[in-house]
């Protein structure tokens, strides 16, 4: 039986390390222990994730589940066109600067989304008091979901920030992030994860290196007596 696309199959927490609404997204598409993990495994996830980082709120999100479980073809086609656009953002981060037909790629895709943006934009009052701002899009309710990730994109393009977006220095770790260090030389996505890795590898290569050069002077001593 196949599954259905609200049924919610988030088993890992989301990761934010990417420091941009865009990069976080293309984030989604992680590795594990050397293993693909999409934590947009359903349109569920897609919309725990939007209502993560703030761009559906609970009522809204709410609305979205009981859209996706109207229109079940809607929500399917609108998670694999979000995926579609995290593909394309996933080039950008990484040979954006260096390929021009990513860049161009990147830009026609999102133009693409951009061109759903006809709707209502207000400001709206949450049930705490806090205020929000919201895009209310005309006709599919699935379309407008993308276009704040895009927009963060394009916010990137236009302020030359390409330059500082990076990508995990562990080979094994698909995680991009952009470098907001003073002097541009942050290499890992995360200290707490991959860079204390990369600090254990190299105290244990320097303890090999330092047994090794032991194991040799005894020799030496021994073949020198």
């Amino acid at each position: 039986m196949s599954q259905s696309p609200v049924a919610s199959s988030l088993t890992q927490p989301f990761v934010f390390v990417g420091d941009r609404l865009w990069l976080d997204f293309v984030n989604t598409d992680d590795a594990r222990r050397g293993v693909r993990v999409d934590a947009l495994r359903d349109f569920d996830a897609l919309v725990q994730w939007l209502e993560a980082v703030a761009v559906l709120d609970a009522e809204r999100g709410a609305a979205m589940r009981r859209r996706a479980q109207q229109q079940p073809a809607g929500a399917t086609a609108a998670l694999a066109d979000a995926r579609r656009v995290r593909a394309a953002l996933r080039a950008l981060a990484e040979r954006g600067m260096v390929a021009e037909d990513v860049r161009q790629y990147a830009v026609s895709e999102i133009n693409r989304v951009l061109g759903r943006s006809a709707g209502t934009r207000r400001l709206e009052v949450r049930s705490d008091g806090s205020f929000v701002r919201s895009f209310v899009p005309v006709g599919d309710a699935f379309a407008g979901l993308m276009i704040p990730v895009v927009e963060s994109a394009a916010d990137a393009l236009v302020l030359g920030e390409l330059a500082r977006v990076r990508r995990c220095a562990d080979p094994r770790c698909p995680r991009v992030f952009y470098d907001g260090t003073k002097n541009g030389r942050r290499r890992w996505c995360d200290m707490a994860t991959c860079g204390n890795r990369a600090k254990a590898a190299r105290h244990r290569r320097k303890l090999r290196q330092e047994q090794e050069e032991k194991e040799a002077a005894h020799v030496w001593e021994t073949v020198s007596r």
